[in-house]
């Protein structure tokens, strides 16, 4: 069994003396793990650090087995990241979902989104809308898609600034006036589709989307609470709101 792909390294684990189990996501073949022979040595160093883009060749002798993967790298996002802490807990969050939620060896549609997000890490703005827009994709690929696109109440597209906690669909303002305390923000750039997000926009959407996932899709998978990359990301941008 062989295949070839690009993928994202998600994960790094040493095995042995100088070899790594790595997890990957690609398109065809979503998160799947395989053997590195020498993945723990200083020659892959530089390749194996993980939110790095990669060209992977995947061989094993049953397709159920762990399998080796060969490596090279194409760009290293992880590289990217550092210099910027907000970007860096991004990069953090998205692989802790990706390996928490996502079914093993399964073709997904978020690659491509992932990819964006990755694209636009020195992009505060940018990377703020891809990221959001990310989790409300991780959703519907989990099957809790929210509509966002109407309220819930009267249909009208206009004014949407809430989120109803219990059905996952837009409220508009006026609809959701008497209920505001109760209800979780939906804020406009997710709405509308803008180009960016400020801080503070971005940080109620984490709270918006943080709810889904820790109510419907971590209860699926009976998780008391998400994984700590993403709410070192949620408190980080709470933090930045308050400035």
């Amino acid at each position: 069994m062989e295949w070839r792909a690009n993928g994202i390294l998600l994960s790094v684990r040493r095995h042995g003396e100088n070899a790594a189990i790595i997890q990957t996501m690609t398109a065809e073949h979503g998160r799947h793990a395989g053997l590195v022979h020498g993945g723990a040595g200083r020659k892959l160093a530089a390749t194996l650090q993980p939110g790095n883009l990669l060209a992977l060749r995947w061989r094993s002798r049953l397709s159920e087995n762990l399998g080796t993967f060969e490596a090279e790298l194409i760009h290293s996002y992880a590289s990217d990241a550092m210099a910027d802490r907000e970007a860096l807990a991004t990069l953090e969050s998205m692989r802790a979902l990706v390996c928490t939620f996502l079914p093993e060896r399964a073709d997904t549609s978020l690659y491509p989104l992932t990819l964006l997000v990755l694209d636009v890490l020195n992009d505060a703005r940018g990377r703020r809308l891809a990221y959001a827009q990310w989790e409300v994709a991780l959703l519907a690929e989990l099957g809790f898609a929210l509509d966002l696109r109407r309220c819930a109440a009267s249909g009208s597209a206009d004014d949407l600034c809430y989120v109803s906690p219990r059905s996952g669909r837009a409220v508009s303002r006026a609809a959701g006036a008497a209920y505001a305390d109760r209800l979780l923000p939906l804020p406009g750039f997710l709405a509308r589709g803008d180009s960016g997000a400020d801080p503070s926009d971005f940080a109620d959407a984490l709270t918006m989307t943080g709810h889904f996932l820790e109510q419907w899709a971590g209860r699926s998978l009976d998780l008391k609470t998400l994984p700590p990359a993403r709410e070192r990301l949620a408190a980080l941008s709470l933090r930045s709101k308050a400035l």
